[in-house]
C-alpha cells in the first residue's frame, strides 16, 4: 500500500514551478535587450560596409570614366560594373531597411543611407 508521502513526491509543487518561471523570466529580461542591441549593431556595421563598397565603386567609376569633382553619378547604372552584386544580382541593400543614395563625384562621403543618424547606432561612414 502506498503512503501519502510517496504520492506527494511524484510531482512539482506550484511554488517550485513559479520559482522556475520567475528565473526564466529574469534571464529573458536580461537577454532580450542585449540581443536587440547586437542585431542593431550588426545591421549598422553591414550598412557601413555597403556604404564603403559603394564609395569605392564611385571612385573606380569616376577614374575609369574620366569624371571630375562635382559630376553627377547615375545610380545604380554607373557603378554596377564596379561593385559585387548580391545573390539575386542586385546592389547590396541596407539590412536595416534604409535606401542608399549617391552624391556627386568628390564629395565625402559619396554614398549615404536614408537612415543616417536617425537610428542607434548610426548608419554613417566615419
Amino acid at each position: 500500500m502506498k503512503t501519502n508521502r510517496a504520492i506527494r513526491l511524484r510531482g512539482f509543487t506550484l511554488v517550485e514551478i513559479m520559482i522556475v518561471i520567475a528565473i526564466i523570466a529574469l534571464l529573458a529580461a536580461i537577454a532580450i535587450p542585449n540581443l536587440l542591441k547586437a542585431v542593431a549593431k550588426s545591421q549598422s556595421a553591414a550598412c557601413i560596409n555597403n556604404l564603403r563598397q559603394l564609395d569605392t565603386a564611385i571612385q573606380q567609376f569616376s577614374v575609369a570614366a574620366g569624371k571630375h569633382v562635382g559630376d553627377v553619378i547615375n545610380f545604380p547604372d554607373d557603378i554596377t560594373p564596379y561593385i559585387k552584386l548580391n545573390k539575386s544580382g542586385e546592389l547590396p541593400s541596407c539590412p536595416g531597411g534604409g535606401e542608399y543614395s549617391l552624391t556627386s563625384v568628390g564629395t565625402v562621403p559619396s554614398a549615404l543611407c536614408s537612415l543616417g543618424s536617425t537610428v542607434t547606432p548610426a548608419h554613417l561612414q566615419q
